[in-house]
């Protein structure tokens, strides 16, 4: 063990309890149990009376997560479901006035610091962030990655959050003391054991072991994925049996398995202590399998679990309810007698009712507040020919119980429209007032989808490649190699991993060498688990690493597309900025042989990773370009580069690893005045000798590249072009309807291009099919020069005939 290692052991070792110091703690335990259980049951309520829109809640699972949050130490990782109100209680870093404003979706980060009313109840997470969008110190806090609903998601994230302790304690890093103190912070998942079936949980685990990263995997076992039993979920019914053969050998090789009962307390205590701290020194990952857990009131409020459970089943749960248990043994060890703990239980009834109605007035204030300034504005309207239509709005909008943010803009609506033809002053001030709440609930609800700091790609001043005259040309993996190694140099906190990347520097040789150079624990291979690759790179960017996570082809990313959509794309938003998690994802993509190397999935990946940058770079310069401007930014990208052209050759740039490709900006590759082109990615080699040829018809083609899909066109250029040729052609690699649908949306309403249009616009796409093997199946599947000359050939035919007669 480390000096360093030890100096932390010993830092946040506690020295022995007295018997009162440990009674009290017990105690205290079994408050926190009590609240968390009242706030569960009370939840329910709120939503059967119609208060909050739906419940899930960790009820049964009191007692399990108090012992786990006593060996939850600063600057760990939490990466949960959505049952761990007990232990975001127990660690401190939820309120149950916290917990009620969620299940109100408050959108007041005030009194919902989790989401901002944007997810439902019990998803929690920690602010990692403060209010410039800059780091805080996460090694002085108890850490929760953002909460996700999807089976197991949680798992992949998970998994790269413990890896960067490996990271962090395995580099010199400079700025690491923000984030870890030599890696001996460890990360926890929690999940539901029906969950375990789920084919990521397996991944991760496997992937976890194979990296010997501190991972705790904390499945609560209840019995039932909601309404089937665990014997239709795991073989042998336990996970902890099926997963035996993962068991740690003599050689130091898999992970530590635990088997605790959900409902002694002193035991699990025990063995979460001795377990996590055997990790923290190890890094060896464990699974803890807590049996015998209950779940009082079912899985949730949309059903009732007496409809799928025996009388049997109902009798043992209410026997061994964790709370149940609990108290028995503190009155059999004389901690404390009957009459305390009814006490400590009244006390907490009154604690979560009074919670419930501070959260409810604090969620109802601000909308009564809307709703006196717009009836203030409606009562002068009574004055007029519409006062009695106007005066039946607000008194249905006074009379509501339970009012919502959209009651009072339907209701200002309403009075709009029945006033529009009467001359009031209060007419404009109510027309302001609407526009006012437009803004206020814009910011609410629509709001950090991208970072909205200082260092948000957009922010990144563009800065051209520049070239000496004697500039050689180089194959396009060089660029990129030689770019790569540049920003390794310059960032210490730079990694790169995926299949194939580490030893023979990725399959196109853009990392050729580079793991000699920096060291496996930098740069390196992993199996073939597209989205546990996600989940390391979403996991290690949550911890400040700067991780570039390989998906070796296009076709394979959409493996790793459900990590992506679910939690990378969504955290800045789901969290109102106080998250991010700054990876870039590298794949390559377009014009290669066969079905499963020629998929261009980009309307599937633009419209599911809303939150993440999508770039489309043409060669490896304006790859490189991008690579230098993302690692100065605070955002997700993905990066997909041609896949044909790693052996083309391109000059040399002399501010290699300097110049920035900006993000939204198209490049006007070849000005034309007859109709412009749009176009991304390798199609545009296409679309060049089409042009070339059109050019001996007096055919002017004005070529575009629009570099990035998200975001798009910013400026506008593409208007700018179309106001000369009033002609617009989009080729795209994709499905009929696909990307090219996404561009026309753009560019005809977004950017007014319907009004500048002479001529009906064209998509020109691949077809509905993947590209059959070969090189026919590839000119025959994806758009050719031939098939681009003759559509914008007979696009100028329609306008002038006899200028262009056709011939074909």
């Amino acid at each position: 063990m480390s000096d360093r290692h030890q100096q932390t052991d010993m830092a946040e070792s506690k020295p022995a309890l007295s018997f009162e110091d440990f009674k009290q703690e017990v105690l205290n335990d079994y408050r926190i149990a009590c609240e968390s259980r009242e706030a569960s049951l009370l939840g329910r309520k709120e939503v059967l009376t119609g208060k909050a829109k739906f419940g899930i809640f960790g009820d049964g699972k009191e007692v399990a997560q108090l012992a786990l949050a006593k060996a939850f130490k600063n600057g760990d990782f939490r990466s949960g479901y959505y049952r761990d109100q007990t232990f975001m209680f127990a660690i401190g870093e939820a309120t149950l006035e916290q917990f009620f404003a969620q299940l109100y979706a408050n959108p007041d980060l005030q009194h919902d610091p989790f989401s901002a009313g944007r997810q439902m109840n019990a998803h929690f997470a920690t602010r990692s962030l403060d209010e410039n969008g800059e780091w805080k110190d996460l090694t002085k806090m108890k850490n929760s990655s953002s909460d996700i609903s999807p089976t197991a998601g949680q798992m992949l994230r998970a998994l790269g959050l413990a890896q960067a302790s490996k990271v962090y304690r395995e580099n010199s890093i400079a700025d690491a003391q923000k984030f870890s103190i030599n890696g001996n912070e460890i990360a926890i998942a929690t999940i539901g054991d029906a969950s375990t079936s789920e084919g990521i949980f397996w991944e991760t685990v496997n992937a976890a072991g194979v990296l010997r990263v501190p991972l705790a995997i904390c499945v609560w076992d209840d019995g039932y994925g909601i309404s089937v039993p665990r014997d239709y979920q795991t073989v042998k019914g336990s996970i902890s049996m099926a997963l035996s053969g993962f068991q740690i050998d003599g050689d130091g090789k898999g992970i530590d398995i635990y088997v605790l009962k959900g409902w002694d307390y002193p035991g699990m205590c025990e063995t979460f202590a001795k377990g996590i701290e055997r990790m923290r020194e190890t890094h060896i990952p464990a699974l803890f399998h807590v049996t015998e857990v209950t779940q009082p009131q079912g899985h949730s409020t949309s059903g009732s679990h007496e409809r799928y459970k025996s009388k049997e089943r109902l009798e043992w749960e209410k026997e061994y309810d964790g709370n149940r248990k609990f108290r028995e043994w503190i009155l059999q060890s004389a901690l404390a007698d009957e009459a305390a703990l009814e006490q400590i239980e009244q006390a907490a009834k009154q604690r979560v009712q009074k919670a419930r109605k501070v959260a409810w007035e604090a969620f109802l204030q601000p909308i009564k507040e809307q709703i006196a300034n717009a009836c203030g504005l409606f009562q002068q309207l009574e004055t007029t020919e519409v006062g009695e239509e106007v005066k039946k709005i607000r008194e249905e909008l006074q009379r509501m119980a339970d009012p919502f943010r959209k009651d009072v803009l339907v209701a200002i609506n309403k009075a709009l429209l029945i006033a529009r033809n009467e001359k009031h002053a209060a007419l404009e001030e109510l027309k302001q007032l609407k526009s006012q709440l437009a803004d206020e609930n814009a910011e609410k609800y629509n709001s950090y989808l991208h970072s909205q700091s200082a260092k948000s790609a957009l922010n990144v001043a563009a800065i051209a490649p520049s070239y000496d005259e004697e500039a050689p040309y180089l194959n396009g993996s060089e660029i990129l190699n030689k770019t790569f190694d540049l920003l390794f140099s310059r960032y210490d906190n730079l990694l790169a991993f995926g299949e194939d990347l580490g030893k023979i520097g990725d399959v196109n040789q853009g990392f050729a060498g580079l793991q000699e150079k920096y060291g496996e624990s930098r740069i390196f291979d992993v199996g073939i688990r597209e989205a546990s690759i996600m989940g390391q790179g979403i996991g290690m960017a949550l911890r400040g690493l700067r991780p570039i996570a390989e998906i070796q082809y296009l076709d394979y990313l959409l493996y790793g597309l459900q990590p992506l959509s679910d939690d990378l794309a969504t955290l800045q938003y789901r969290t109102k900025g106080g998250q991010k998690a700054p990876l870039i994802i590298r794949t390559r993509g377009h014009r290669l042989e066969g079905i499963w190397h020629t998929g261009s999935p980009m309307g599937m990946i633009i419209n599911s990773l809303r939150g993440i940058h999508v770039c489309v770079p043409r060669d490896m310069t304006r790859a490189a370009g991008f690579y230098n401007t993302l690692l100065q930014s605070d955002e997700p990208a993905l990066v997909i580069e041609c896949l044909n052209g790693y052996r083309l050759k391109e000059r040399l740039p002399s501010n290699l690893g300097t110049y920035t490709t900006s993000l939204g900006v198209p490049e006007v590759l070849q000005e034309g005045t007859d109709v412009t082109l749009v176009s991304y990615g390798s199609t545009l080699r296409v679309a060049a000798e089409a042009i070339r040829a059109l050019q001996e018809v007096n055919v002017s083609v004005e070529l575009i590249d629009v570099q990035t899909l998200l975001p798009f066109d910013l400026q506008h250029i593409i208007a700018g072009s179309l106001k000369k040729t009033s002609r617009l052609v989009v080729v795209d690699e994709d499905v009929p309807g696909g990307a090219s649908a996404y561009i026309l949306q753009h560019i005809l309403q977004e950017q007014k291009g319907y009004y500048l249009l002479d001529a009906e616009p064209l998509t020109i796409t691949a077809k509905a099919h993947r590209s059959p093997y070969g090189s026919d199946g590839d000119y025959f599947s994806k758009p050719n020069a031939e098939e681009l000359f003759e559509a914008i050939y007979r696009l100028m035919h329609e306008s002038a005939p006899s200028a262009y007669p056709l011939f074909f």
